[in-house]
């Protein structure tokens, strides 16, 4: 039996736990960290957005993004994590998946997954965890990680 996945993650890091079994002990297997997840929005863009007049010059209206940089590292990382989980499930590393994460990164990771990778979800949280021991961890997950 492959082993079960347990990843706990927010906008700076995704801690990856492996366990053998479903009653078997979390071990942490690797860290993905993230430190732009962790800046503040003044420290990533320090440029106001663009502004454009309206007719006859009158009046202004101020660009704006879709995402603010923040947002925007966020989604970067949730992608960076989906291509990681996505890699090692096509290398047979994992069978089930278990996520916790800071609600919106759960979305953003929610987004970027592929399809293969979302039908070996067989748990997912949204709560922010990732500072917590693997005890406390395993705390937050059904007492049987079978499916």
């Amino acid at each position: 039996m492959k082993p079960v996945w347990v990843i706990v993650a927010d906008s700076s890091q995704a801690r990856i736990f492996s366990a053998e079994n479903s009653q078997a002990d979390l071990i942490e297997i690797e860290t993905l960290l993230h430190p732009e997840g962790r800046l503040h929005e003044r420290d990533m863009d320090s440029d106001l957005p663009g502004k454009t007049s309206g007719p006859q010059r009158a009046g202004g209206h101020a660009y704006s993004d879709e995402h603010s940089p923040k947002e925007q590292e966020e989604i970067n990382f949730a992608t960076r994590v989906a291509h990681h989980l996505s890699d090692e499930l096509n290398q047979n590393k994992y069978d089930r998946l278990f996520m916790v994460a800071a609600p919106s990164f759960l979305g953003d990771l929610r987004n970027a997954l592929s399809s293969r990778v979302e039908k070996h979800i067989a748990f997912s949280l949204g709560k922010n965890i990732v500072k917590l021991s693997p005890e406390e961890i395993r705390s937050h997950l059904p007492l049987s990680l079978a499916s």
